[in-house]
């Protein structure tokens, strides 16, 4: 059966066309580094981290991974991967460290309360906030018809609306899904949550990174687009004791 042609209400685009700029410039990028992720054209990036969850009644409290650090021994750098910072891969999925942290950071999808607060920040640096693209990776659904953006990491299906739509859930329910990459007409910006990583990368004008890394109620740090993105990329914090061969 084919699957609905729409994401948060909005038809899949029919033409993909806003997004090559995104797609030549990661074709030419070195694969596995932030430059495949966001253009490396822009001034600055920022590594914003997706926080971990700690459950306290019917309250989701986010965990920052700097606390997790300091739980473990580790240290926050902003190369820093999750399975070094908690000293296991189980810790992706299948264990936590209770009392400190239950659930993990979100796998591929920027949580809404982190997408609203970017929002807050961004809408601020562009002209186009009301016409934004936002494309979302493909995955089991069956959209025919309907041309895909191709990335050398993914396909993605493209919708258009308000820079309000990067905090909307662009799955069926009971499944949460942001969009997995998001940038204003203008291409003042760009937003990429990355199907494998438990955080997202914004690049954009030094200003605009600048104020991002300010907000308090996002943990940050800031990034080279030269940076690897894999999950052996931190060298300063001993590997994963069940590390892939």
């Amino acid at each position: 059966m084919e699957a609905t042609v729409q994401f948060a209400g909005r038809s899949v685009a029919l033409d993909t066309s806003a997004g090559i700029w995104l797609a030549e410039s990661a074709q030419s990028a070195k694969p596995d580094t932030v430059a495949a992720l966001v253009p490396a054209s822009f001034e600055a990036v920022a590594r914003v981290f997706h926080p971990a969850v700690r459950y306290v009644g019917d309250d989701d409290v986010e965990v920052p991974w700097a606390s997790v650090a300091a739980a473990n021994g580790t240290t926050p750098h902003p190369l820093m991967q999750w399975g070094s910072v908690t000293g296991s891969m189980e810790y992706f999925e299948n264990d936590d460290q209770s009392p400190l942290w239950h659930g993990a950071p979100a796998r591929g999808h920027l949580p809404s309360p982190v997408a609203e607060r970017l929002v807050q920040v961004l809408t601020g640096w562009t002209t186009t906030a009301d016409v934004c693209w936002f494309a979302v990776a493909e995955g089991g659904a069956v959209i025919t018809d309907h041309p895909t953006l191709s990335l050398p990491r993914c396909e993605y299906w493209l919708v258009n609306g308000p820079i309000e739509l990067a905090a909307a859930n662009m799955a069926a329910e009971p499944f949460e899904q942001s969009a997995n990459l998001w940038w204003p007409a203008d291409r003042a910006w760009c937003v990429a949550t990355d199907v494998d990583l438990v955080s997202s990368y914004v690049a954009g004008s030094a200003a605009c990174i600048a104020e991002v890394l300010a907000r308090p109620d996002l943990e940050g740090l800031p990034a080279e687009f030269t940076h690897r993105i894999t999950w052996d990329a931190d060298q300063v914090n001993p590997p994963p004791v069940d590390a892939p061969d």
